[in-house]
């Protein structure tokens, strides 16, 4: 298909590589067309006109901050009868984009940066069925693992899933400076941190085990697991964590009332 994506930021410049690589037709815009030059690597067309680029698309996608997208589906609105419309905005519900976009079809989605080696996490919500909602699928599989919800949950998956890279780097960063601490050579460190969250999360994963029947499985009495999981505890990082989530969600909540 003919895809724009208007806003080919961090994650509006991943979507439109991903498509790209998977087969569609994408034209990406962005004001500063400089820092976006290696799209064009991927045959992945740049323009600064959002409307010209709407107009030519079977599908667009919506990139933008949520504080932007008023101004560009007031810029492209008439551009989208008929189309899919795809927004990857924050906090910006469907029933505020249909009211500036009333003949789109229109989705509210929430991947994260891992589109960049195609292992996102992408919910969404849309009322569409039929082909345009294997459209909509096809579209998710090239990012990585795709699950359609009620749009009730998208806020909680913005705190969790969209928000939640920058979590994990925060653990990972700190992992590899314990290995630091401890004595590893850098590289050492980073690879062992970077290589045991991989492991874990495919273990995980392909066994269906709660985490904590995994914990159980590396931690025995007396030995050296136990004392690393008490400093944690006694850190209140799962608490830190749930709050970060939690905070993310307000936050995406808010900006659901002020659209």
């Amino acid at each position: 298909m003919r895809v724009a994506v208007i806003g080919a930021g961090t994650i509006g410049s991943a979507v439109a590589r991903a498509l790209s690589e998977v087969g569609h037709e994408v034209v990406a815009t962005r004001r500063n067309l400089k820092k976006v030059r290696w799209l064009e690597e991927y045959s992945v067309r740049l323009t600064r006109d959002n409307a010209k680029a709407a107009e030519w698309a079977e599908a667009v996608f919506l990139a933008v901050k949520p504080s932007k997208v008023a101004a560009v589906l007031d810029e492209i609105g008439e551009k989208l009868g008929g189309k899919l419309l795809i927004s990857l905005a924050a906090g910006v519900g469907l029933g505020y984009i249909r009211r500036k976009a009333p003949e789109a079809k229109v989705v509210r989605a929430m991947p994260n940066i891992a589109i960049l080696v195609k292992e996102s996490f992408t919910a969404y919500a849309t009322d569409l069925k039929g082909d345009d909602l294997e459209t909509i699928k096809g579209f998710f599989s090239a990012f990585g693992r795709c699950i359609r919800v009620d749009e009730e949950h998208m806020d909680a998956i913005t705190g969790l899933s969209g928000s939640g890279p920058a979590y994990v780097t925060v653990f990972l960063e700190a992992m590899i400076y314990g290995g630091l601490r401890a004595g590893l050579p850098r590289e050492m460190a980073r690879l062992a941190a970077l290589q045991t969250l991989l492991g874990t999360a495919k273990l995980l994963m392909e066994t269906g085990k709660h985490p904590a029947e995994v914990r159980e499985w590396v931690i025995t009495p007396g030995g050296t697991t136990i004392d690393g999981v008490f400093e944690l505890e006694e850190g209140r990082v799962r608490t830190a964590l749930m709050k970060a989530v939690d905070a993310a969600t307000k936050k995406s909540r808010i900006l659901s009332k002020r659209a």
